[in-house]
């Protein structure tokens, strides 16, 4: 298994330009079920969950062809309900979004249990009422270990979701665009990549509007066409750089970096006495940073709070951490939506961190502190990429192994931070 050796306290300098968003990419992927003509992705991450994206699809009969490194040419013109490879199912999470377009297209599907990130139960209920609504039919059989999607005819509805689900939202968008009058969504999430969705689906001629707010009104359509569409920067990306660059005292500059999604993420950051300068569509970290945690009123330790779009996104608590772990001050961190994320805290202890963590959801961050290079594992996509940043941090060399996990959401995320100096290796 491929392992990053990392020396530390080398600041990153240049220029780099994000990957498409992972998080986008994948519902989209999922959403040419909905169509017999081709249609072209531009900008396609090439990373392992998107490619087992295209696995899945291809075992349903899509043709899928690459043009250049980042263009996809994807046909759905004949789909059959095959029987899905259980393996692939458990690689990803967005497995599950198969369910919404397949029921949609040919009527029904039988869907292997999803699998992703270990942070916690990731329920799918959300995912069964929304489709329930609009009029599919949905069984698990425990023997079997499948859920069973089927529906003769889906049908608009009012549909108020039981919590702002970024899956369930794109589920049931990608159901409701050819489903026979209209559908009102209410609670829906607005993530940046479901906006992403939005604007493709219409593309291809759906009508979706209120798109970035969190009631969607979908008018179905009889069908959908072929087209194009580039998908945008990655977010979680380009704040993983910003943060490389804090803590490495560098300076870059992010192309591309899709500046009107990080108005919250901006104020965060701030927090933790970290700014950056937008020109354009670019992003450049300045090397002078104030890095003094902002207390509350009264004196008193801010907090940090997860919170669905256009709040501080869950992806990018783990990121934040590592960044407080240089600031001065004192900072607690609420992730209320998964139990397990702050369980990687204990690695930054290792390494020097004073982190106390309060329980699975709460941690207090103490800095700044010297960090010291150690091997450790990473546990998730977003936690393995906070061990990146505390390595490129510490003193010494680090060793991270389980970097597939890593490898899942960032596209060649070794030499890229490499072109900007970093002294990462990546060895079997």
């Amino acid at each position: 298994m491929d392992k990053f050796i990392i020396e530390g306290k080398y600041p990153l300098k240049g220029d780099v330009t994000p990957s498409g968003n992972k998080n986008a990419a994948l519902p989209m992927l999922a959403a040419c079920l909905l169509t017999d003509e081709e249609v072209t992705l531009n900008n396609v991450p090439d990373i392992q969950d998107v490619e087992t994206m295209r696995m899945l699809l291809e075992s349903l009969g899509v043709r899928v062809t690459h043009s250049g490194s980042h263009t996809w040419k994807i046909q759905a013109k004949e789909v059959r309900p095959a029987d899905l490879d259980p393996d692939l199912c458990r690689r990803i999470r967005a497995s599950i979004l198969l369910a919404g377009p397949m029921v949609a297209r040919i009527g029904g599907l039988f869907l292997p249990p999803p699998g992703g990130d270990v942070i916690g139960r990731r329920r799918v209920d959300t995912h069964i009422l929304a489709l329930e609504s609009l009029g599919a039919e949905a069984i698990f059989d425990r023997g079997d270990k499948l859920f069973q999607f089927k529906s003769k005819q889906l049908k608009g509805t009012n549909i108020l979701l039981d919590e702002a689900s970024v899956t369930a939202t794109e589920n049931a968008i990608m159901a409701a665009v050819t489903a026979k009058g209209t559908t009102q969504l209410r609670n829906a999430a607005s993530e940046p990549h479901i906006q992403e969705l939005c604007h493709f689906l219409n593309k291809l001629g759906a009508q979706i509007s209120n798109i970035g707010s969190n009631t969607l009104l979908i008018q179905g359509v009889d069908k959908l066409k072929g087209g194009e569409f580039s998908i945008g920067p990655d977010y979680l990306e380009v704040v993983s750089f910003i943060g490389a660059a804090i803590v490495t005292q560098g300076t870059i500059r992010i192309k591309n970096a899709g500046v009107h999604y990080l108005d919250m993420i901006s104020m965060v950051f701030n927090r933790l006495g970290v700014s950056w300068d937008v020109e354009g569509e670019d992003i450049t970290v300045p090397e002078y940073q104030e890095l003094i945690i902002e207390p509350d009123l009264g004196n008193a330790i801010p907090e940090i709070t997860v919170m669905p779009w256009p709040a501080f996104p869950t992806d990018l608590m783990s990121i934040a951490i590592v960044v407080a772990t240089q600031s001065q001050g004192s900072v607690l961190f609420h992730d209320w939506m998964y139990p397990s994320r702050m369980f990687f805290t204990d690695k930054l202890v290792s390494m020097g961190a004073h982190i106390v963590l309060c329980d699975p959801h709460r941690s207090i961050v103490q800095g700044p502190t010297t960090l010291f290079g150690e091997s450790m594992e990473s546990p998730d996509i977003r936690a393995g990429m906070a061990l990146v940043l505390a390595a490129l941090a510490a003193e010494g060399r680090s060793v991270i192994g389980n970097i597939r996990q890593i490898d899942r959401g960032y596209e060649s995320i070794d030499q890229k931070l490499k072109d900007l100096g970093a002294h990462i290796e990546r060895i079997n």
